[in-house]
């Protein structure tokens, strides 16, 4: 945390005599410490991840295939038959009595396709990446970062909900796309709106902070579906649903808008102010200088054409989501592959997100101390070595190794989405940020949206899933070559202070 005891901005004072100030240098200087407000704001954009990641992985129980019992033992014999659908139906029966336990019971999908029995997990990721498609459209200067996250986070928590009164598979597929389609650009807010109130020595630090809240969202998943696993599949949707509900409307109230933004736009006074709140140490300086300020930096409803003009914003954007699309893979399919394993859903699914909470502290000390290219792809290959080699360990029945390699690619496949989502942020400018976040998510969720019927593939050649995600995220990690290095850089505001600074780089002398 910064000293509240002294200004930060005393050594600048002196500087009463030129014409004007760089809106970055007061930016960095102003919020050079952690302060306390900062740690709130962060906390309550964070939240967003939570319920995000809860949305993400809810299918793992709500969509999971229950367990059954043999009701007339002449035809059915619980050690030989394991294939329920070569059986009458009035000789089996599910545990429990209770047929609401999944949608795949209550839906009657026990011997459909797998196509069928994955269509809501793939109609959510579907979704996402129809909706990453649209709002991608949506320029920089529309609304904001934070107003977007209000409107996205509360229309996904509006549509849980109602999945409570959804009557057949089609209409649940349908509203978990709509579902996918509204949390889409939900990491994409949060994560720009912190990493844009805070300076570039926190930076790393800050933005693993909703990448935990996120991982606490997930592992307090498995604990919500563990007490209400005697209930209907449904009321794990509600459970989940309004609280989300309820913090997107605390977001409107009590978030601030990125100071960053606001300057792109002209809004210094305001930008301002949120410096004021989050550094209230320094408000009688701040309040000096903002008449100070160069009104605007550039028009930003050219900024998504520039991402294709520009040849090298146009070649790092693409690098990035083919980087993505392998870890996306890994990422949202080992979770669901995990069950081909043969352990305990709720302990693995609780195990895979404990081993997300460690990448936050190493992470950061990647950043600091090694460069982001290499650490993408060391980690990268590394994660799809383990899950080759689990895959190995699933064919010789040697599950408690496979389980600790499957924990294993999961880990760097955490480690990877980090490094890149820190990467992202540095490669491109306020200006455009948002879309290029949007692109990164967007070929991340089209990695997943794979993932469903990969893993489904397993249910035939047990764990080969695995051995898919370790050799493509593997393949794929090596284009982190062709992305130019940018650890020590400060956050530009357009695309011409991009420029200079990935020259001012290759000086060693980043700044914008």
């Amino acid at each position: 945390m910064g000293d509240p005891s002294a200004p930060l901005l005393t050594h600048i004072e002196d500087e009463g005599t030129s014409p004007s100030l760089s809106f970055h240098k007061i930016f960095e200087e102003s919020l050079s410490g952690f302060t306390f407000p900062q740690f709130l704001q962060i906390l309550l954009v964070g939240l967003a991840l939570a319920f995000d990641s809860q949305q993400i992985f809810i299918t793992v129980f709500t969509d999971a295939y229950p367990t059954w019992h043999c009701l007339d033992h002449t035809v059915c014999n619980p050690s030989t038959t394991t294939d329920i659908c070569k059986l009458p139906r009035s000789a089996w029966e599910w545990d429990g009595g209770f047929k609401g336990k999944s949608a795949i019971s209550e839906f009657k999908l026990e011997c459909s396709s797998s196509f069928l029995r994955g269509l809501p997990t793939s109609a959510f990721y579907m979704g996402s990446i129809v909706g990453g498609v649209f709002m991608a459209l949506v320029p920089d200067s529309f609304l904001g970062r934070k107003k977007l996250l209000f409107f996205t986070t509360l229309a996904m928590s509006l549509t849980g909900i109602s999945i409570f009164f959804s009557s057949n598979i089609w209409t649940y597929a349908f509203l978990k796309f709509v579902i996918g389609f509204a949390r889409s650009q939900t990491g994409t807010y949060a994560l720009n709106l912190i990493s844009e109130r805070v300076s570039t020595k926190w930076r790393p630090r800050a933005t693993m902070i909703p990448f935990t809240l996120f991982v606490l969202g997930f592992m307090s998943l498995s604990g919500i579906a563990y007490l209400v696993r005697h209930a209907s599949w449904r009321v794990l949707y509600l459970c989940t649903s309004v609280p989300a509900a309820i913090h997107s409307v605390c977001i409107y109230f009590f978030a601030l808008e990125s100071p960053r933004w606001l300057h792109v736009q002209g809004k210094n006074q305001e930008a301002i102010e949120v410096l004021q709140r989050l550094s209230p140490v320094n408000r009688d300086y701040l309040e000096s200088v903002s008449s100070r300020l160069h009104s605007k930096e550039q028009s930003p409803n050219s900024s998504i054409k520039d991402m294709f003009i520009r040849r090298w914003a146009f070649r790092r954007i693409v690098v990035v989501m083919i980087i993505m699309f392998g870890l996306g893979m890994m990422y949202y399919g080992v979770p669901l592959a995990v069950r081909d394993i043969k352990v305990n859903i709720y302990l693995s699914e609780a195990l895979n997100a404990m081993v997300e909470l460690p990448t936050f502290v190493i992470t950061p000390i990647l950043l600091e101390k090694f460069n982001r290219r290499s650490s993408v792809l060391v980690n990268c290959l590394l994660g799809g070595a383990l899950g080759v080699l689990c895959f190995v360990m699933t064919t010789f029945e040697r599950t408690n190794i496979a389980f600790a390699l499957e924990l294993g690619s999961f880990f760097c496949a955490r480690i990877g989405f980090n490094l890149m989502a820190v990467y992202m942020i540095e490669l491109f400018p306020t200006c455009v940020r948002n879309f290029a976040t949007t692109m990164l998510r967007q070929s991340l969720v089209l990695g997943g949206a794979s993932c469903p019927i990969i893993a489904s593939v397993g249910k035939n050649v047990p764990s080969i899933s695995f051995a898919v995600f370790g050799l493509v995220v593997s393949g794929l990690g090596l284009f982190a070559l062709l992305l130019p290095e940018t650890k020590g850089s400060s956050l530009c505001d357009t695309m011409e202070a991009q420029e200079q600074s990935d020259q001012a780089l290759k000086n060693t002398s980043p700044s914008c």
